[in-house]
């Protein structure tokens, strides 16, 4: 190969010994070239997150801090939190508009609205389809006022006016049933999911095989969205979806065994395409007798030590609560591990989206405990997560 450069170069005028230099040169160039390809690579991939985490990163400075929290905790009742959150902007909007927790719904719902808004292309898709949990909220909130027979104005004030149906909300309130809901979904992605599943619901009068049905297709196809790591970003992003996969799985697992039910039972519910819990560990685990066997089924992935701990002071017939709450923590640490990780990509991202949702959750504990005469600000602030 050189002796055919160097006779190209020699055909041209230059003599062998110049010829010599001429391909050192353009070998070295070339080298050069890949050297610096190589290295503006990883630049190249953090580009397109420069803008968005700018965004993120001005929106994360205005959480709320612990003082603040320790101030809203303070409050006697529940008109002194509104009036406390009148003072910031990103809630002020919605306190006078909506039911108070339906007010903290809908600014959470308009922060992933932003950040669908102003994602990078090569994960855009994912976050766009994050959006469709306001859908399926909206969707099982229907179902179950239609179920307790709620009045038009109670089913309002339980959904969120964010996501594709927002324009349906009005016609969807006043339907009678579930199948009128099923009608008025006409033309959607959700009116099939629900017809697979409207068979089970009237053969067993509940509705778990509604809800389950709209849970897989969203986590289903997030998981999708980011099935395909490009780069460092979208790898951590597909960890993220993965392992939110693999929780709801766990969950419906733990309480599935509480409620005594068999792998039959189980399997309509499962995500098949799981992260570190794969189809053959599914089937392993919807197959164990009990909770403490579920747990054992884990060794060997990043969840058994996460939840044997608890398992130690667990007896059959408690609640799952407390593992429930250890994978829902696990999922914050990942998060925050991934934020950390990756602090000029994906990670402001994932890491802002992960603590607004701790910040409302951490609000409505609030709310809901000082509606509760007897409940000390000490005892709500250990509910907090």
């Amino acid at each position: 190969m050189v002796e055919d450069f160097t006779t190209i170069i020699t055909s041209l005028g230059f003599p062998s010994s110049e010829a010599f230099i001429a391909l050192l040169v353009i070998t070295l160039a070339v080298i050069a070239l890949i050297a610096v390809i190589a290295a503006l690579r990883p630049v190249l991939s953090l580009y397109p997150y420069t803008y968005p985490n700018a965004r993120v990163r001005a929106r994360q400075g205005r959480l709320l801090t612990d003082k603040q929290y320790s101030e809203i905790l303070e409050s006697q009742n529940i008109g002194e939190i509104k009036n406390y959150l009148r003072g910031i902007p990103e809630y002020a909007k919605y306190i006078d508009e909506f039911p108070l927790e339906k007010a903290l719904d809908v600014q959470l719902a308009e922060t992933y609205d932003i950040i669908a808004r102003i994602a990078p292309d090569n994960s855009k898709d994912a976050f766009s389809f994050l959006m469709k949990k306001w859908d399926i909220r909206n969707i099982k909130s229907l179902i179950i006022a239609k179920e307790a027979r709620l009045s038009a104005d109670e089913t309002m004030n339980l959904l969120v006016p964010f996501g594709e149906l927002s324009d349906r909300l009005n016609t969807l309130v006043d339907t009678d049933n579930v199948e009128e809901i099923l009608n008025g979904l006409e033309g959607t992605n959700y009116a099939p999911i629900l017809e697979d599943a409207l068979p089970q619901y009237k053969e067993t009068g509940l509705i778990l095989p509604l809800e389950a049905s709209l849970d897989n297709y969203l986590l289903e196809n997030l998981l999708r969205t980011a099935a395909t790591p490009e780069d460092d970003n979208t790898a951590l992003l597909h960890e993220y979806v993965g392992t939110m996969v693999d929780i709801a799985n766990i969950k419906i697992i733990l309480r599935a065994k509480t409620d005594g039910l068999k792998f039959e039972d189980i399997e309509p519910y499962m995500i098949t395409k799981g992260y570190q819990v794969r189809e053959w560990k599914l089937k392993e685990l919807m197959e164990s007798e009990d909770v403490p066997g579920v747990i054992n089924g884990l060794e060997g992935t990043d969840y058994s030590p996460v939840l044997s701990d608890i398992l130690n002071d667990y007896s059959v017939g408690d609640s799952i609560a407390p593992f429930e709450t250890a994978l829902d923590n696990y999922i914050n640490e990942i998060a925050k591990r991934i934020s950390l990780k990756n602090q000029f990509g994906i990670g402001p991202m994932i890491g802002f989206l992960n603590k607004k949702e701790k910040e409302i959750k951490n609000l409505k504990t609030i709310v809901r405990g000082k509606r509760e005469p007897d409940l000390s600000a000490t005892a709500i602030k250990e509910m907090l997560v």
